[in-house]
């Protein structure tokens, strides 16, 4: 790459290479999910320092940033400089370049995983059944189980009658204590539609010998169809027994044999990590959460297996990395690693835990890169002393929280920006002595003290410890009234979401979603940059 900006069609070549790159798109969520490259991952810029460290872990990384011809990139190419990064550039006339150069823009969120579970459906047919067709056959008494493929607060938020929360990669792990007998239908099903085939297909490719099918477009399409969902539902799928973990294990040994998944041992790994300045290496932990925090490898984040599949932008960044995936017994992990193979991540690998691997306990934050220059250059205020300004009406506070928290409660009087607008919202914000950054707990207010407009001017303050430190002094958040001095487009909005602000019904947004999901088969073949591979032979 050249030392400011690279081109689309040398962007184009190096996705379909095998050297390293990490695509990151700066804007905020919502623009993105109007139109960005497939493999991009969005990382707003007002956020950079909180997750570049954890996506791209390597400093020599190629990297490329990209907008939409707002400054954004060209503004994260200098922080990331900044920061360390050595082998970054902009992408030259931006998402707009992209497309007049003939490339495909991709609207939605989490695009490659949800892409991935169309083309699995295509490839291998994967049985479901439509919504009218599960309520007929509850209404017969079928012997049948519904396993429920996403996390515990998505299943307690919305779930089907009869529903179990199995999340994706515990399916294989944990269906031999939910569906023992053979004769037993096994459902499968998500909100919409990947998860509910990547986890039906699962079951399937692991030989168990019920009936399995998916819940065809999922708990949108329960609603659609008219059948209300259940709300509040707590049940969880036990954990395997000793006999059934052992069959969990014989058929992921089966899956492995099938996809080419290899398990490496502590010797490789420690290679791996000491050379992880030469190849970017990731260790994911995919496990539940309670089980990491009892114990996991050192260095290692925790990453749900079936969140993974669903959602491999928000752990994964640079393409053609080194990825280890992490448990005790083999079965998840591998189950996971099957489906990354074939995703076309071909250097993922297997390592297991035991006896005599040193692990740590609890979860640990993702290293903010650039917060101890800037907590240096800060100047911090209490909760007091913000309280003693306010009844003076000297100071005017910003909020950078994301919106959903701000609207949920903010300290009275503040305003909403994103930190990557914030100089242009300050146009919008009545002018006073003083400017009081807050956010939850301070750090990205204290990360935004030190960009160029603060230090520009004097009486830029920061909340120290942010809105937990104002509750934690006795002072109450409020809800109304909201002051938006910038648009509040940093959150996506779900397609179930019932506060909608884009003028559309739950219903419209529902369909609209679905029809857009089983259309991306399509337009990933007209893109020509994914080796999505479901043929044993290609994935080994």
């Amino acid at each position: 790459m050249s030392a400011n900006s690279v081109t689309p069609a040398q962007v184009h070549a190096a996705l379909v290479g095998d050297d390293e790159l990490a695509i990151i798109d700066v804007r905020e969520i919502q623009p993105f999910d109007e139109g960005h490259l497939l493999w991009a991952l969005c990382l707003p810029l007002s956020q950079l320092e909180l997750r570049i460290d954890a996506l791209v872990p390597r400093r020599r990384t190629p990297l490329v940033c990209c907008d939409d011809g707002e400054g954004l990139a060209a503004r994260a190419v200098t922080r990331l400089r900044d920061l360390g990064y050595t082998d970054v550039a902009e992408l030259e006339g931006g998402i707009g370049g992209w497309q007049g150069a003939g490339y495909e823009l991709f609207a939605g969120v989490n695009v490659p995983s949800k892409a991935f579970g169309e083309f699995v459906e295509h490839e291998s047919d994967t049985p479901s059944v439509s919504a009218d067709e599960l309520a007929a056959m509850f209404e017969r008494g079928e012997d049948l189980v519904v396993l429920d493929s996403r996390p515990i607060p998505e299943f307690r938020h919305f779930s089907i009658p009869q529903g179990v929360c199995c999340p994706g990669a515990e399916l294989v792990y944990r269906v031999g204590e939910m569906a023992p007998d053979p004769e037993t239908i096994v459902v499968v099903n998500c909100a919409g539609r990947t998860r509910s085939i990547i986890g039906a297909q699962s079951l399937i490719d692991a030989g168990i010998p019920n009936r399995v099918v998916a819940l065809r477009n999922g708990i949108m399409g329960w609603k659609l169809a008219g059948h209300e969902p259940l709300t509040g539902e707590t049940q969880h799928a036990p954990a395997p027994s000793a006999a059934t973990l052992l069959q969990a294990q014989d058929a992921a040994a089966e899956v492995a044999i099938r996809t080419g998944v290899t398990t490496i041992d502590a010797a490789t790994l420690a290679d791996w990590t000491a050379r992880r300045e030469d190849h970017t290496l990731y260790l994911l932990d995919v496990r539940t959460i309670e089980e990491f925090d009892a114990g996991h490898l050192p260095g290692s984040f925790h990453a749900a297996g079936g969140q993974l599949v669903q959602s491999t932008d928000s752990w994964i960044a640079t393409r053609n990395a080194r990825i280890v995936l992490i448990d005790e017994d083999g079965v998840r992990s591998t189950m996971t690693a099957a489906w990354l193979r074939q995703m076309g991540h071909g250097n993922v690998v297997v390592f297991r835990l035991g006896n005599a691997i040193e692990t740590e306990q609890g979860s640990p934050a993702p290293r903010v890169l650039g917060l101890a220059d800037a907590s240096a250059l800060a100047s911090y205020m209490s909760a007091e002393e913000l309280v003693a300004l306010q009844a003076e009406e000297s100071c005017v506070v910003i909020d950078l929280s994301p919106t959903p928290t701000y609207r949920k409660g903010h300290i009275a009087g503040a305003w909403f920006s994103t930190r990557a607008r914030l100089e242009q919202s300050l146009h919008q914000i009545p002018s006073t002595e003083s400017i009081v950054l807050t956010s939850p707990d301070g750090v990205l207010a204290t990360l935004a003290a030190a960009d160029d407009w603060a230090r520009s001017r004097s009486g830029v303050r920061v909340l120290e410890g942010g809105n937990a430190a104002w509750v934690d002094a006795g002072m109450g958040l409020v809800a109304k009234p909201e002051l938006l001095a910038d648009e509040p487009d940093d959150y996506w909005k779900t397609p179930l979401d019932p506060n909608r602000r884009d003028g559309k019904t739950v219903e419209q947004a529902m369909n609209d979603y679905l029809t857009w999901e089983v259309a991306l088969d399509t337009q990933i073949e007209r893109d020509g940059t994914t080796n999505f591979d479901r043929s044993p032979s290609a994935a080994g």
